[in-house]
């Protein structure tokens, strides 16, 4: 006969284990996005949520790059093309395009636009190669199996670069 346990010691030990894969699939997790036909990685601890975009009311004597602030959940969010602030197209709009909402601790009530989402992609599926350079915020870069490249975005770089922290106009 099966040796008989508590509930409350199984619902421990399943909060247990769930905290354990939890971890250890966010250290090597990132996600996938599409910006200006270049795919980048952002760590999911970098991420508040992701949505569908909703509607944007543009501000005045902003850079063209700040589409404007966006209702979400009663809270007004700024939101920033970043193809078109990395110096590339404006984003054009599509059912694909995600708003990518940034975890307040590097800016509050702030978004990003991608082209779209690529899924979780893991480091450990990735080989990592020499970056050539670019803005403050581009971390390294990887191949995957494919021989596509992913450029890591490094939210916290760009969440304190004073071009991207000034979207009105002089």
């Amino acid at each position: 006969m099966a040796k008989r346990i508590s509930l409350r010691e199984y619902q421990e030990g399943v909060v247990a284990r769930l905290k354990t894969a939890t971890a250890t699939a966010q250290v090597d997790a990132r996600l996938g996005v599409r910006i200006d036909n270049r795919n980048w990685l952002i760590d999911l601890a970098d991420v508040a949520e992701v949505m569908p975009v909703p509607t944007i009311s543009p501000v005045p004597l902003a850079h063209p790059w700040f589409r404007g602030t966006a209702n979400i959940r009663g809270n007004l969010v700024s939101v920033s093309d970043l193809a078109w602030f990395f110096g590339g197209t404006p984003l054009l709009s599509n059912p694909a395009n995600r708003l990518v909402l940034l975890h307040p601790r590097h800016l509050p009530h702030a978004a990003v636009l991608v082209e779209r989402m690529l899924g979780l992609k893991h480091l450990a599926d990735l080989t990592e190669v020499e970056a050539d350079g670019g803005g403050n915020w581009n971390g390294a870069q990887y191949d995957d199996a494919a021989g596509t490249r992913w450029q890591v975005l490094e939210i916290p770089k760009l969440a304190s670069e004073p071009t991207f922290l000034q979207a009105g106009l002089n």
